[in-house]
């Protein structure tokens, strides 16, 4: 039952390494757009409040030496350090399948049950970010367009429902074999 859980969890890797080679993720996407003309300096000067007190002179030296930055180092400067929740789950997602895949392979191989519980949680896991990537996908393609101009990722959803059908038989073929196979 092992190897035919670590089959199954191939082929749903396969289709999912299809979507992501078939899907506009590759595209470039376009970055944060700033305003050509405006200046660090009236940047800073229109964000703060009225009441604020006037910045400081090694603000506005550092300001002065901003103003010749290109457009894309100024977006790089004011992008959030943390990236975006698509972002990450578009990583976290095939990261976690492939570790969880290699934890399976070992559990195959040597029946430990500790490498089958830890392949099994990997799994759930998997299957919790690629469903919360799903759904941020799905709201975002609702979306008339997104702040950011960036465009909704777009699936093939023949290939989204076997990849998901695929997914949820792994996992409940590993719940059960780990319980099976770990006595």
């Amino acid at each position: 039952m092992a190897i035919v859980v670590l089959v199954l969890w191939l082929f749903t890797a396969a289709a999912g390494f299809y979507l992501l080679v078939t899907s506009n993720l590759g595209r470039a996407r376009p970055a944060a757009a700033t305003p050509a003309t405006a200046t660090p300096a009236s940047a800073a000067a229109a964000a703060q409040p009225a009441s604020a007190p006037a910045p400081s002179k090694r603000e506005m030296r550092r300001a002065a030496r901003g103003r010749f930055d290109p457009p894309s180092l100024t977006a790089a400067k004011s992008a959030p350090m943390v990236p975006e929740l698509r972002s990450l789950l578009e990583f976290a997602h095939p990261a976690c399948a492939i570790v969880g895949l290699g934890f399976w392979l070992g559990f195959t191989l040597i029946h430990d049950q500790a490498l089958g519980w830890i392949g099994f949680g990997l799994v759930t896991v998997t299957v919790c970010l690629g469903l919360t990537w799903f759904t941020a996908n799905a709201r975002a393609a609702r979306r008339p367009g997104s702040p950011e101009g960036e465009p909704a990722p777009s699936f093939t959803p023949r290939m989204v429902v076997v990849h998901g059908s695929a997914a949820a038989a792994t996992f409940v073929l590993a719940a059960l074999a780990a319980l099976v196979l770990g006595r």
